[in-house]
C-alpha cells in the first residue's frame, strides 16, 4: 500500500506552498517521521516528514514549483511496488490540520478527468493579481497541477506582450496605476541570467503591491539616545545573567508599543468601510537573511510585555529566523513594522509599508554628533550625544502629516526620556 505525501496547510488562509528542495530522491529509503521535503510559505521554510517508513516511489512536484494545499507532492511505499494511473490522479483537496496525510490503496487504472478550465482553482494571491491587472484567467496558460494558474504564470504573462482579449473590462471604481512592464532579457549585451528565487519573487510581488496600494509619506526625526544607552549599560549584565541579550531593538519596540497604544489610528488597517483599529500591538521586526532577502517575525501583544519580555522575544525570533526555524505563525499578525536599515551605516531611508499595515519605522545608524543642548534655565551649550534618525513611512490615505509627526514625536520623547 502506498501513501501520498499531501501538502499541508501551515496556517489560516494559506492555499499554496513552494517546494524548496527534496531531501530524498526517488528510490531512497525513508524512515517514519523522517523529513522528506522542504516547504516554503511566507518565506518560512519547514520540513515535511514521511508518515510511514518505506521508499520514495515518486515525486509529483519538483523543487522550485508550487503545490496546492491538499495535493500530492509524492508517494512513499514498498520497494518495487507497482504504481498505476490511480496513483497519478491528484488527491482531493483536504484540510491538512484535519487529515495531515492520506493513505491510498492502489486500484485498477482509471482515467483522470481533465479540468474544464485552468481557473478551476485560483489561490487568493493569484486571484488578487488577476483582479489588479484586469486579466482574464482563461487567457493565461497554467503550469500548475491540472493546468492550475500559479503566481509565476501571472508574473510571466505580465512580463510578455499581452493580447487585448486577455484584459477584462475595467470596473467603475477608482483604479490603481498599472506597473511598468518588466524589461526583456537583453540579447545584445553579454551577461548571465540569475534566476529569481521563490523568496525574491515573493518580496518583489509584495513590494510592488504595497506601493501600488497606498500612498507612502516619509517623515524623519533625530533622537538623542543618551538615556537609553545609560539604561542599557546599567542593565545589560542583569539581562545576560538570565540568558537575554538586551539589544536596542527591544527599546525601539517598547517605545513603539507605548506610542501605538496612544495613537490607535496608526495601529490599524485601512478598509473601504472604515479604519479597523487593533486591540493588540504586534510589532514585526525585519531580520536580514543575506542572499535570502529578509523576513519579518512578529513580537505579539507587546503592550503586555516588559522590556525583559520584549528582549527575550527579540532574541528568540531573530535566532530562529536566521536558522530557518520560524513557523508560519511567527510571521503573521503584525500591526506595525520596525526595520533597522542602519547596520551598514545608512542614516535614514524610506522603507516600504508591510501591507495591510499603515506604517513602518526605520532606524538609522547611531552616531556621536555635536548638538545644541538647552538646559532648564534656557542656556544653550554644545555637547556630544549619540544620535539616531528615525524614518517613519505611513499610509497617507489614513494618516495625515500632522498625525504622523505627532506619533513620531511621541516615540522620540519616550526614547529621550527613558526611565525604569
Amino acid at each position: 500500500m502506498a501513501t501520498k505525501l499531501i501538502a499541508p496547510r501551515p496556517g489560516e488562509g494559506v492555499e499554496e506552498l513552494t517546494i524548496v528542495s527534496w531531501l530524498k530522491q526517488v528510490g531512497d529509503h525513508v524512515d517514519e517521521f523522517e523529513s522528506v521535503v522542504e516547504l516554503e510559505t511566507d518565506k518560512v521554510v519547514t520540513e515535511f516528514p514521511s508518515p510511514i517508513s518505506g521508499t520514495l516511489l515518486r515525486i509529483d512536484v519538483p523543487a522550485g514549483d508550487s503545490v496546492r494545499v491538499g495535493d500530492s507532492m509524492g508517494v512513499v511505499g514498498e520497494p518495487g511496488e507497482s504504481l498505476d494511473e490511480s496513483a497519478e490522479k491528484p488527491a482531493p483537496a483536504v484540510k491538512a490540520e484535519e487529515t495531515p496525510v492520506e493513505k491510498v490503496e492502489l486500484e485498477k487504472p482509471v482515467a483522470a478527468e481533465k479540468p474544464s478550465t485552468n481557473s478551476t482553482f485560483l489561490s487568493p494571491l493569484v486571484r488578487k493579481m488577476l483582479d489588479e491587472h484586469h486579466l482574464d484567467p482563461e487567457s493565461i496558460q497554467g503550469t500548475g497541477s491540472g493546468g492550475r494558474i500559479t503566481k509565476q504564470d501571472v508574473e510571466a504573462y505580465l512580463s510578455s506582450p499581452r493580447k487585448e482579449a486577455a484584459v477584462l473590462p475595467q470596473p467603475r471604481r477608482e483604479e490603481k496605476p498599472q506597473p511598468t512592464k518588466a524589461a526583456p532579457v537583453p540579447t545584445d549585451i553579454p551577461g548571465v541570467l540569475i534566476p529569481h528565487t521563490s523568496s525574491r519573487r515573493q518580496i518583489a510581488a509584495r513590494m510592488l503591491d504595497s506601493v501600488m496600494t497606498s500612498p507612502h509619506v516619509l517623515t524623519v526625526m533625530e533622537v538623542d539616545m543618551s538615556r537609553v544607552l545609560a539604561h542599557r549599560k546599567a542593565n545589560k549584565d542583569k539581562f545576560a545573567a538570565d540568558g537575554i541579550n538586551l539589544t536596542l531593538t527591544a527599546y525601539f519596540i517598547a517605545a513603539l508599543a507605548m506610542a501605538l497604544s496612544d495613537h490607535k489610528t496608526i495601529n490599524a488597517t485601512w478598509t473601504d468601510e472604515g479604519l479597523f483599529t487593533y486591540s493588540d500591538v504586534n510589532v514585526g521586526m525585519a531580520v536580514a537573511l543575506g542572499e535570502g532577502g529578509l523576513i519579518v517575525p512578529v513580537v505579539k501583544q507587546v503592550q503586555n510585555l516588559s522590556l525583559k519580555g520584549i528582549a527575550s522575544q527579540v532574541n528568540s525570533l531573530a535566532e530562529r529566523a536566521r536558522s530557518r526555524k520560524l513557523t508560519p505563525d511567527d510571521v503573521r499578525g503584525g500591526t506595525f513594522t520596525l526595520t533597522n536599515h542602519g547596520t551598514a551605516g545608512s542614516l535614514f531611508a524610506m522603507p516600504i509599508i508591510n501591507q495591510p499595515q499603515l506604517g513602518i519605522l526605520g532606524t538609522g545608524a547611531m552616531q556621536k554628533r555635536a548638538v545644541v543642548i538647552t538646559d532648564e534655565n534656557g542656556s544653550d551649550s554644545i555637547a556630544i550625544r549619540p544620535m539616531v534618525y528615525l524614518s517613519l513611512v505611513f499610509d497617507h490615505r489614513a494618516i495625515d502629516g500632522e498625525s504622523g509627526d505627532n506619533f513620531l514625536a511621541e516615540v522620540k520623547k519616550i526614547l529621550e526620556n527613558w526611565t525604569d
